[in-house]
């Protein structure tokens, strides 16, 4: 199968070299010659990574990177078995795309989209063949990471999910199936990450370093809450947080915070700009995290809870199953387990005692708990080894 991939920035280039390095021919299409000859450098780069590590040979590289053919033209797409864009996060510019590249296509070609939270049926709505259809969201770098979320529309054809996480797993890759809702799994389920650690920021309960110190060293999570949003962008990071709360019609569980809005309003966008919550120009003191054990197991635990209940709410909305859901955030956002798991392990009365004593401090939609909790607590049951949804 030839691939098609229409946008060459880090990710359009990431995913094309996966498919490259998994076999295929791949289109790599962009406005400009200066963006594909970025990418093919990209691109290149990687693949010596890899050959110096042992893990490819230097004539595997060479050959990877011929499979990668730069295009300005979309009519290089039409022996294509699967076109997928991954440009700006702008519906408007993604439909007119796909109003544009449908007409060249073969009948029998997938078109997809790399969306991390746009609605993958009102993009399939712009096209003339909505059942063929799909959304596959790599996660950013596409080469490392090996989540990939694949999105059916109301309007994709049976079977072709399947379809597509067969190829995927030949890709190398792990693909779960979510519902066509905001955020899918991991940009849903991840929001209190960030969205509680700033609230207890804001609250002055204690300070950045305290909290990202609690996180990954008495909690286990890679990185803090306050480093990753630096190393994501805020630009990135709050915009998503802010997709997310419209489309779940301002629910007030995804609400974004000032705090953030005005890092990025100053330009403050983490690394890529010198400095987030953290200063990154060189020789910028790291300030220290208070190791009280006591307040960090509070931290901990309240954005736990929090992470828990969303990933309840999104089992009994269906946005997926256990088993994906488990799979999102230990191989999409790299959480030290799963949280259903988790919630096993600290027991389900202590997660919804919590969740309780916050929504009664604070009398906010944002701490109400998941009547699948609720339930699975009334009934003495727990997420493991299965659950039966409420009818």
């Amino acid at each position: 199968m030839i691939i098609g991939i229409i946008g060459s920035g880090a990710m359009g280039a990431g995913i094309a070299q996966v498919a490259a390095t998994a076999g295929h021919t791949v289109r790599l299409l962009d406005q400009t010659d200066a963006a594909l000859a970025r990418a093919e450098q990209s691109i290149r780069a990687n693949l010596h990574k890899l050959g110096e590590k042992g893990k490819l040979s230097v004539a595997a590289v060479e050959e990877t990177v011929a499979r990668v053919q730069p295009t300005r033209d979309y009519l290089d797409f039409s022996d294509c078995g699967l076109v997928l864009e991954a440009i700006v996060e702008d519906l408007g510019a993604k439909q007119q795309l796909f109003r544009q590249i449908e007409s060249v296509l073969s009948v029998d070609c997938i078109l997809a989209s790399n969306t991390s939270s746009l609605s993958i049926t009102s993009l399939a709505a712009t096209c003339q063949h909505p059942e063929r259809f799909i959304g596959i969201h790599f996660f950013n770098p596409a080469p490392l990471m090996q989540l990939v979320e694949v999105i059916p529309a109301v309007q994709t054809r049976a079977g072709l999910a399947q379809e597509v996480k067969q190829l995927l797993h030949t890709w190398g890759k792990v693909p779960v199936l979510a519902q066509d809702t905001p955020g899918f799994i991991v940009n849903r389920v991840a929001r209190p990450f960030y969205g509680e650690a700033i609230r207890i920021l804001e609250e002055g309960l204690t300070d950045a370093a305290t909290i990202d110190w609690a996180m990954t060293e008495l909690g286990g999570f890679r990185m803090g809450p306050f480093a990753l949003m630096d190393f994501i962008g805020h630009d990135v990071n709050y915009r998503v947080t802010e997709s997310v709360f419209t489309a779940f019609f301002y629910d007030p569980r995804y609400k974004p915070s000032f705090t953030q809005k005005r890092l990025l309003e100053a330009g403050y966008l983490g690394r890529k700009s010198g400095r987030g919550f953290y200063e990154y120009r060189e020789g910028a003191a790291q300030p220290e995290p208070n190791r009280d054990p006591n307040l960090g197991r509070m931290v901990l635990h309240r954005i736990l809870v929090m992470l828990i209940n969303e990933a309840a709410e999104a089992l009994a909305f269906q946005v997926a199953s256990k088993e994906d859901l488990e799979l999102a955030m230990t191989k999409g956002v790299n959480y030290p387990k799963g949280l259903l798991t988790w919630a096993d392990e600290l027991g389900l009365p202590n997660v919804l005692r919590t969740l309780d004593q916050l929504y009664d401090d604070y009398r906010e939609d944002r701490y109400r708990a998941s009547a699948l909790l609720r339930r699975l607590v009334r009934t003495e049951q727990s997420f493991s080894p299965s659950v039966s949804l409420p009818s």
